[in-house]
């Protein structure tokens, strides 16, 4: 029995959503998402409640089932508050700027990396050595933060690099010069 699958997703006020062959539409306060699911999984739309079911009990409609109903749900997220990845720099003359909609990037290469910021993306530097991506679409945000890490992954002798708010860095001891 799928736990994520058969939970009801409320709607918060000002979210409408509208589903025409399984392409499922998400309007909100924050813009609007579109996406197409599995035609096997039935859609329910019922006052500010949304329901997923599944046909059968087989493996394989399980996991999509589960997993349309996350996909949904973070696009009801999505256009009523909005997805945020926080990025911290960490290194000597690292730090970030804002020119335009293009994020700009100085880690300790021989020129500056620049990021455009795709679409339905922004970025915020509210410091010189913090990023902050912004959007309605999570795995939009999601990847444009991987992407930013990848410039400069943080490495494991002094923890130089790009890396998420909060995230550890397993740090190595390194040469003893004996």
């Amino acid at each position: 029995m799928s736990r994520i699958g058969n939970k009801v997703i409320t709607l918060p006020a000002g979210v409408e959503v509208n589903n025409k062959d399984n392409v499922v539409t998400v309007k909100g306060p924050k813009g609007e998402l579109t996406r197409e699911f599995n035609k096997n999984i039935e859609i329910k739309i019922e006052g500010n409640e949304v329901s997923l079911h599944r046909p059968n009990d087989s493996k394989e409609m399980k996991t999509i089932h589960g997993t349309s109903r996350a996909n949904l749900n973070n696009m009801v997220v999505g256009v009523s508050e909005g997805f945020k990845k926080e990025l911290e720099m960490r290194g000597v003359g690292y730090r970030a700027q804002l020119q335009g909609k293009k994020l700009v990037l100085s880690v300790g290469k021989s020129h500056q990396d620049e990021v455009d910021a795709p679409e339905g993306i922004t970025f915020e530097v509210p410091s010189a050595t913090t990023i902050n991506v912004l959007g309605i679409n999570k795995e939009v945000v999601g990847q444009t933060a991987a992407y930013i890490r990848s410039l400069r992954s943080p490495e494991p002798y002094k923890g130089k690099g790009i890396r998420y708010v909060g995230e550890f860095v397993r740090r190595k001891e390194g040469k003893t010069g004996k």
